[in-house]
């Protein structure tokens, strides 16, 4: 019988020899190390692993709608302060002219000749406050160099002034915060002939 087992058995070289020996008897194979229980209890398996990930996919997929939502509201708040802007951004401005409205009517209900001369003194000097509380500068640019950017050129005439000189202004012109609001029609001197 031990012949039969011999002749079953591959031959080993020295070294197999060896490490089957080390590793316990030739005849048995080695045995395999199972790690302790600990281990096993500390390490999670996939189930768990997978859980994990879906519990932080979640947490990612809930924080990133809420972002989503947050920016909806600050956009639509952006929207509703710029349709509110634009709606009453002249409300300061209308309620000053309110003003030069009311003294309008004082003056045409007066009959006295001279209290509506003064009546639209004071309606011009309301109106001047208005404008400069809403920084619209008057522009009468008489004796200054010609802007195209400022000013409109009606005519070209004759004057002792040098050539592209504003020698007459037939309607003043009106700046908001150094933005044209309405260029001055002018009459700019001609260039002497040599």
């Amino acid at each position: 019988m031990q012949e039969q087992n011999k002749e079953q058995t591959p031959e080993l070289n020295p070294d197999q020899e060896a490490l089957l020996q080390d590793a316990g008897t030739a005849d048995t194979p080695p045995a395999i190390e199972t790690p302790p229980e600990e281990a096993l209890e500390s390490t999670p398996s996939l189930e768990e692993l997978l859980r994990q990930a879906e519990l932080r996919a979640e947490e990612h997929h809930d924080a990133w709608l809420r972002a989503k939502a947050e920016t909806e509201n600050v956009r639509r708040r952006a929207q509703e302060d710029i349709s509110k802007a634009h709606k009453f951004g002249a409300e300061k401005f209308a309620s000053d002219l309110l003003a030069v409205k009311d003294t309008l009517e004082m003056a045409l209900a007066d009959t006295n000749p001279d209290s509506l001369r003064s009546g639209v003194e004071l309606t011009l000097k309301n109106l001047v406050s208005a404008f400069e509380k809403a920084a619209i500068v008057e522009v009468n640019p008489v004796g200054e160099k010609f802007d195209p950017h400022r000013h409109q050129a009606m005519a070209m005439i004759d004057s002792d002034q040098p050539a592209n000189t504003v020698v007459q202004v037939f309607q003043k012109g009106y700046l908001i915060a150094d933005r044209t609001l309405r260029p001055a029609m002018v009459a700019v001197a001609k260039a002497k002939d040599a």
